[in-house]
């Protein structure tokens, strides 16, 4: 055999080599979101934070999820998962739920404990 066909043959089997890794990448990539299923991050408030002000933003990112709800009322995410929505609060201790599931309807919880003082005038 001459270089080139030598040269020729490593270019093969190097190109077929790549693209079955490729492949492989992307597969494992993919199946993630079916084996982890749904993913909540809260953002803002942090758990068991006390606030001042009755108006708070409740914020996170959600990945993998086919609906989301708060306090069972439906809520929207953006193309890259992130939610924002603002809730009223009553003085003392609020509790919130955050609910999303997937396609495959495998189901995550998050609670959001806050405490609402007002300010003392």
């Amino acid at each position: 055999m001459t270089d080139r066909h030598k040269t020729r043959k490593i270019l093969k089997i190097v190109t077929i080599t790549l693209l079955v890794l490729l492949l492989f990448g992307y597969t494992g990539y993919e199946i993630q979101k079916v084996m982890f299923g749904p993913r909540i991050e809260i953002l803002s408030p942090k758990n068991g934070a006390t606030v001042s002000d009755p108006l708070i933003l409740i914020s996170g990112v959600a990945k993998n999820i086919k609906e989301i709800s708060l306090d069972d009322r439906k809520i929207f995410i953006d193309e890259a998962g992130n939610f924002k929505e603002e809730m009223l609060i009553s003085h003392g201790y609020n509790v919130f739920s955050i609910k999303a599931s997937d396609k495959f309807d495998r189901k995550i919880e998050r609670i959001i404990e806050v405490i609402y003082k007002s300010p003392v005038i």
